[in-house]
């Protein structure tokens, strides 16, 4: 997961999931510009193993994150990562099970194909629970994510997950009980993304009386 070697930095100057762009425009008469990028919608799930009573999250390694955690160099006239300086580990996230919406099916089929792409769990569509719909990244991107709520048991696993290795993704599928939740959206050691933080204070909220 964290093995992370020969790394290095260059401009992006094609892509299938992200458009870099510059935004020219006037506001109340001042000309601006803001530099942006176009990407993909998404969809998180909330995922609640009733059987153990726990979270169902994905650990992976994001290279944006680690990107923000080390010092590129100039070497021999390439710009590089010096691992033995920044470790993998420093780019590993915690996050929600999640995805692109890059296919044509609504949200909630998005998440369903997720949830047995990553977790493993094959689950009714009509299990699947809508949370809430916001903006993500609104000072670079502004694509809209959908949160989901499941609740899944042990029966429902028909895989191991890890999504798809041909697609060149890696994750582990780790759980968290539900009694240590709280502590654990709050220990600075884990990078964890926002969604899951909402995520899991919104089951406290809406859920806990329910299942815990």
């Amino acid at each position: 997961m964290d093995d992370i070697k020969d790394v290095s930095v260059c401009p992006c100057s094609e892509s299938l999931y992200i458009k870099p762009m510059k935004i020219n425009y006037k506001q109340n008469g001042i000309q601006k510009a803001w530099d942006a990028m176009k990407v993909h919608d998404s969809v998180v799930i909330v995922v609640y193993n009733k059987t153990r009573n726990v979270f169902v999250l994905v650990k992976q390694f994001r290279p944006a994150i680690y990107l923000t955690c080390a010092e590129p160099e100039e070497k021999d006239g390439v710009t590089i990562i010096d691992t033995s300086k920044y470790p993998g580990s420093l780019g590993v996230t915690y996050e929600l099970c999640a995805g692109i919406i890059d296919k044509n099916h609504s949200t909630q089929e998005i998440a369903q194909m997720e949830l047995l792409e990553e977790c493993g769990y094959k689950v009714p569509l009509d299990s699947i629970e809508m949370v809430a719909s916001y903006r993500n990244g609104v000072g670079t991107t502004g694509a809209v994510q959908t949160m989901f709520f499941v609740e899944v048991t042990d029966a429902m696993k028909v895989g191991e997950g890890g999504a798809v290795a041909q697609e060149g993704e890696l994750i582990d599928v780790i759980e968290v009980p539900v009694k240590e939740g709280r502590d654990f959206i709050k220990n600075e050691k884990y990078n964890i993304p926002l969604p899951v933080l909402f995520g899991i204070n919104w089951f406290y909220e809406n859920k806990s009386s329910q299942y815990c």
